[in-house]
């Protein structure tokens, strides 16, 4: 792993980097974007970037990876770089635009500290990154043989067209869309709680991917959702890509789709499972019940959503259907804003004190940030592991990264 004597550069100069890091990054993908204009225009998302969380957590990743080298100088820390990989492939990242990462990264790090820059330490954090990105490189080169080998595939082929065979208005804000290869050849394999990477073209040429969890798993299609981000919402402008798809895609249209990836699927066994989500975090959730449901699984299984009402709360109907086949399920619903009669403790914010949490459960989180903050918290107090603990969020990881 990382050298003694880098080591010792990189835990002296952290407080430094990572003090700075608020303007390298900026400067870092200005830089970038302008010697290489299409990778804003066809690869990042421009919303992110817009708002500053792909940034911070860019920023935040490396200096994760750096604190983890330093804290434990023998191992790696597996579950970020897992996490990241999955991210990278599904959107196409190629090896050697890591590269042009490097070249730009710390073009902006020399400008921005100046002298500090010394050739010991930039021969340190050179180090730090090219064991980031060779960990990266090795393990995205894996998942995209394994994706191409299941779908009789060149690694290369990463995208590949999907006939629109449906479309369902879950809420006024979430459409559920059913796709088929257009090539007549077989779909890739999925797991409950993956993402699939959709690539739209958009009116001013542009190409950009966004990824959507696979919100069941009807025979013969992929399924996944897509919930309309408004500025209200979001805080920012009008989603792009999710109001583009809302307005223009129907059934009969094609567009481009990576196969399913992510490091957050349910894993096979007997014991207790939670599933708990806020919003349209319930998408991999329902996939997850929907397999459960469809495998005939007797094991106990908590679901617990939170949402702002009855009329905003997507899948509502399947979480009730799938609920009832499973023989040692439960289902628990909060609303922040109740529609009518609805009981004084599933009202408000999810609270698991008055959710029964079963011994040695494995549990399941997606939803904002928030959301998972307290609910982490509410599982470690009742008890469940860290490590029992998994979690997808929508958008760049900066939890993860040490950022939120």
């Amino acid at each position: 792993m990382l050298s003694a004597k880098s080591a010792e550069v990189v835990e002296a100069t952290l407080p430094v980097v990572g003090g700075a890091i608020g303007d390298i990054t900026p400067l870092f993908y200005e830089k970038m974007f302008a010697a290489h204009p299409e990778l804003l225009r066809d690869l990042f998302n421009r919303g992110n970037q817009a708002n500053g969380s792909q940034r911070q957590a860019l920023a935040g990743s490396i200096a994760a990876f750096a604190t983890a080298l330093i804290a434990a100088p023998d191992s790696r820390p597996d579950a970020l770089l897992a996490r990241i990989a999955h991210k990278h492939v599904s959107v196409g990242i190629t090896n050697d635009q890591y590269r042009i990462v490097h070249e730009h990264l710390f073009a902006a790090i020399v400008e921005v500290l100046g002298e500090a820059v010394t050739p010991e330490v930039a021969a340190a954090w050179d180090e730090v990154y090219w064991l980031m990105a060779n960990a990266l490189i090795a393990i995205e080169d894996r998942l995209r043989e394994e994706s191409a080998a299941a779908q009789g595939l060149d690694p290369a082929d990463l995208w590949r067209p999907y006939t629109v065979v449906a479309r369902h208005q879950e809420t006024e804000d979430v459409t559920t869309y059913l796709v088929r290869p257009a090539d007549g050849k077989p779909l890739p394999p999925a797991a409950p709680g993956q993402y699939v990477s959709v690539r739209a073209e958009l009116p001013d040429g542009a190409h950009q991917i966004r990824q959507y969890s696979l919100s069941g798993a009807p025979d013969g299609v992929l399924q996944f959702s897509v919930k309309r981000a408004t500025a209200e919402a979001a805080g920012g402008p009008d989603g792009e890509v999710s109001n583009h798809l809302h307005e223009t895609l129907r059934a009969g249209d094609v567009l481009d789709i990576a196969p399913p990836f992510g490091d957050v699927a349910l894993a096979d066994g007997d014991g207790p499972v939670l599933l708990a989500s806020a919003g349209i975090g319930n998408t991999p959730m329902t996939a997850m019940l929907a397999r459960l449901a469809a495998t005939g699984s007797t094991r106990r299984v908590v679901t617990v959503h939170g949402d702002r009402d009855q009329l905003s709360h997507a899948f509502r109907a399947d979480l009730a259907q799938l609920t009832a086949k499973l023989p040692n399920a439960t289902a628990h619903v909060f609303y922040e804003q109740p529609l009518g009669d609805w009981p004084a403790d599933r009202t408000g914010l999810v609270d698991l004190a008055s959710v029964e949490v079963p011994a040695d459960t494995t549990a399941y989180l997606c939803g904002p940030l928030p959301f998972l903050r307290a609910v982490r918290g509410q599982l470690l107090t009742a008890g469940v592991p860290a490590a029992d603990i998994h979690y997808e969020v929508f958008g760049p990881d900066l939890w993860l990264a040490g950022q939120a």
